[in-house]
């Protein structure tokens, strides 16, 4: 089915993984339509509750986009380029009902850093090494980094590392906040399998509702609580509420339907 990516579910997690390790995992037009082909298959699929992206090999998560596509763009093409990644996957991501969250194993730079922001959270192995080099190439990050990169570890930070092209290690980006964890290398995937199956075990409703509710407080802060009020009220007519609510008074585990 896929050329360029595996995927594999494991618990009810789509497992992704960029499969191109001889090009360290580089992005090109192949792997952001089959990246697009697989969150439409979460999205779709009621037995799958979360995804993981990750990359193939110890070395990458994914060093960046494919450069030899570069040279033969001009601008109208280069932002063609940018607009049709950003609506197939990195904004998909971003906007997507279900979690997904970013494993990084080894660099995650330029388009790499990119895909791991637009997903919901991420975990880095003790090897991962993130940035955003386009400066070196006489451009910019054109899949959400300068947008996404200041959201996550602030204005000052996100300038620096933009203006410069400098990488980060595993240990500074937790610091900075843009991981939320670090582990051993093997202990990566299994990591981010454990949060996922915690937050499978709570309502669907509640969870979509948070995923989006993020995303405003992100991008439209002054629309983010009357949006909240909302969503709030909404859930109230949901099974699910009534059922974890209930199940709370009556001391047992909630048995969320989805509905």
């Amino acid at each position: 089915m896929y050329q360029q990516i595996l995927t594999e579910v494991q618990q009810g997690t789509l497992v992704i993984t960029i499969n191109r390790p001889d090009k360290l995992n580089a992005l090109n037009k192949e792997v952001i339509a089959e990246l697009s082909q697989a969150i439409d298959e979460l999205l779709a699929k009621n037995d799958l509750h979360s995804a993981v992206i990750t990359g193939a090999g110890p070395k990458a998560f994914v060093a960046g986009a494919d450069i030899s596509e570069f040279p033969q763009l001009d601008a109208a093409a280069g932002a063609a380029l940018a607009a049709l990644g950003q609506e197939k996957v990195f904004s998909k991501i971003e906007n997507a009902t279900k979690p997904i969250v970013a494993a990084v194993n080894g660099f995650a730079l330029g388009g790499g850093c990119e895909l791991a922001m637009a997903c919901h959270f991420r975990l880095a192995s003790a090897n991962a090494k993130f940035g955003q080099p386009e400066v070196n190439l006489g451009l910019i990050p054109g899949y959400g980094g300068t947008q996404r990169l200041v959201h996550l570890i602030g204005k000052g930070r996100a300038t620096e590392l933009l203006l410069t092209g400098n990488m980060l290690g595993a240990e500074e980006a937790l610091r900075m906040g843009l991981v939320n964890h670090v582990t051993a290398p093997e202990e990566l995937l299994p990591k981010a399998l454990e949060i996922l199956q915690l937050i499978h075990s709570k309502a669907p409703l509640a969870v979509q509702a948070i995923l989006g509710l993020v995303n405003t407080a992100t991008y439209q802060p002054a629309e983010g609580l009357a949006a909240e009020v909302a969503a709030f009220g909404a859930l109230f007519d949901t099974a699910d509420a009534k059922e974890g609510t209930t199940a709370f008074l009556e001391k047992r585990k909630a048995q969320f339907t989805g509905k």
